[in-house]
């Protein structure tokens, strides 16, 4: 059984970090320990997630609190296998960096720095400054993925959760942990054969509208006819 440890911080797009707890939740062989910060809290009613806390928690094997420096967690002799942050604010990378582990989100990473295990750091901002670059660099240097939430579009994402479920899967890549979230590059030929298919029943779609309205719209007699007995009409009325 895989034991992962789960961040989830203020920055924006806690999103994210429910999508990945929803998928580790229905595997079997997964075991997730959570921390959830205050503010990561007030973005589930902030950002419309439809999660109260109680049901975050529930998508967790163990929950801990920001501050219980205590945790099992907070120990190197705790083994797991990789910690992931998501989304990352720059202040908890910022204490990563700098070896301030002020809760128990930094003094777990810095634990799985020390003893060399698998860090995942999704940060979450736009743009960076030379402070926050500087930092991620620098984590990058110590063995961190740094995993941006850019989106890819070659998947010809329809909707924001297409967006959410690919870059989870980048996730679980890195993680060590098998899912189809959502469809892998194949190749430039089979990507360009799948645009053309979705481009024909786009295509198809239209024609089929095309051709429903104008069977309701009526002919040219019948215009004339309604337009001839309108006229009689008036000129009734006006007898």
């Amino acid at each position: 059984m895989k034991r992962i440890v789960v961040g989830i911080t203020g920055a924006s797009g806690t999103i994210y970090g429910l999508r990945l707890l929803e998928f580790l939740h229905q595997d079997p062989d997964v075991e997730v320990h959570l921390v959830i910060t205050r503010w990561a809290k007030e973005n589930l009613a902030v950002e419309a997630t439809g999660y109260t806390e109680r049901q975050v928690d529930a998508l967790a094997d163990v929950v801990y609190s920001e501050q219980n420096m205590g945790a099992a967690i907070a120990s190197g002799s705790f083994l797991h296998d990789g910690m992931i942050i998501v989304p990352s604010s720059m202040k908890t990378i910022a204490a990563i960096a700098t070896g301030l582990g002020d809760n128990l989100i930094a003094r777990a990473a810095d634990v799985t720095l020390k003893e060399r295990r698998p860090l995942i750091i999704v940060p979450r901002e736009t743009p960076f400054n030379q402070i926050h670059l500087e930092n991620m660099l620098k984590l990058a240097r110590m063995g961190v993925d740094i995993i941006p939430p850019i989106p890819a579009f070659y998947n010809r994402p329809k909707t924001v959760d297409d967006i959410v479920n690919h870059t989870v899967m980048k996730f679980l890549d890195h993680l060590g942990i098998e899912s189809h979230l959502d469809q892998r590059w194949a190749g430039l030929a089979e990507a360009k054969q799948a645009a053309r298919h979705e481009s024909d029943l786009a295509d198809q779609g239209e024609d089929g509208k095309r051709s429903e309205t104008a069977d309701h719209m009526p002919s040219g007699d019948t215009l004339g006819r309604t337009s001839a007995e309108q006229s009689l009409k008036e000129v009734s009325l006006h007898d």
